[in-house]
């Protein structure tokens, strides 16, 4: 479909009548000259012989030439645009960050793989991580690991492959053997701020208990309510542990009710995977839909044609002009 984006510019159409109307007639002084053969002339140019000033007349041919030559210039003015099909965009709306603990509890092996070998906590995590994210092809996702101090290891991307690849790099210790969970829901909220959009998801994953961040991580999730974030805790590992290791479940069901998310006990590897899949069923795929009309301008068309009426007529009045000429000469 053809759109004009300057539909005003063919009112410039009426503008050569209104010129002949309203404007005198061109007039251009010539030399005389007195010949004997004045008929002769007179037959070839073609002319009535007139006296007086006269006003030059242009053949119905040269007229019409020029009349198409105009209309191909307003057509042009006008900016015609060639407006394609719809094109629809699908767009992530909503941004997820996973943060999980690297602490050195996390080196115990009490998860069981499918064959029934046993492996530790974080490669537990890694490897449903890695199904969970395929799984979520409409999602941005973002990865911090947390120990002495909270790290952003992936930013939000939505580049699956890059955030696996960022995700299986993670150590056990490798931020140090702390868990600093409120320092880490800080620097999620930080993440958060240059997100634009509504839908914000944190999964806090830990075997332990804070061990002194600066904000403490109830504090952290009141500043992560007043963001509209929404944070799912899931506490790994044996709920028995006692000491240094003990989970503080209490406090990540805290942190769960004040943001409205949920709070999920993985024992093992079949708990895990269940917890997650409890959470794609809370927050489901969602896309924000953008839908266009390709255009492209196409005013150069009426342009070439103009070039080629010229091209082939020029040459073809010159010819007819001559054979004109040469048959009044032979009469």
């Amino acid at each position: 479909m053809i759109e004009f984006a300057n539909l005003w510019a063919f009112v410039l159409l009426l503008l050569p009548l209104a010129v002949g109307l309203l404007l005198p007639a061109h007039k251009q002084s010539q030399d005389s000259l007195q010949v004997p053969y004045f008929d002769l002339l007179v037959k070839i140019s073609g002319e009535k012989p007139a006296s007086g000033a006269t006003i030059m007349r242009r053949k119905r041919v040269q007229l019409v030439l020029l009349w198409l030559a105009w209309l191909c210039l307003v057509t042009a003015a006008a900016k015609p645009e060639w407006v394609g099909q719809p094109v629809q965009i699908d767009k992530s709306a909503r941004d997820l960050m996973i943060a999980a603990d690297l602490s050195g509890s996390m080196e115990v092996k009490d998860f069981t793989t499918s064959a029934g070998e046993k492996i530790n906590r974080l490669d537990a995590v890694k490897r449903v991580l890695a199904e969970f994210a395929q799984r979520r092809a409409g999602d941005r996702l973002g990865l911090i690991v947390f120990g002495d101090a909270a790290y952003l290891q992936a930013p939000f991307t939505s580049d699956k492959e890059t955030w696996l690849t960022l995700l299986s790099e993670t150590e056990i210790a490798m931020a140090g053997p702390s868990t600093m969970m409120g320092d880490a829901i800080g620097l999620a909220i930080s993440s958060f701020k240059g997100s634009d959009t509504k839908n914000k998801v944190l999964i806090v994953l830990t075997d332990g208990n804070d061990t002194g961040s600066r904000v403490p991580p109830v504090d952290a999730a009141r500043v992560a309510k007043a963001h509209e974030v929404k944070i799912y805790t899931i506490a790994i590992g044996d709920p028995e542990t006692v000491g240094e290791d003990a989970m503080d479940i209490d406090t990540l069901k805290e942190i769960s009710n004040i943001t409205g998310g949920a709070y999920f006990e993985a024992l093992d590897r079949s708990a895990l995977e269940d917890a997650y899949r409890q959470i794609e069923a809370m927050e489901p795929e969602l896309y924000e839909s953008l839908s266009f009309r390709p255009r492209q301008s196409i005013f150069h068309y009426p342009l070439a044609a103009i070039a080629i009426l010229y091209a082939v007529s020029l040459p073809l009045m010159a010819l007819s002009g001559s054979m004109q000429r040469r048959k009044v000469i032979n009469v």
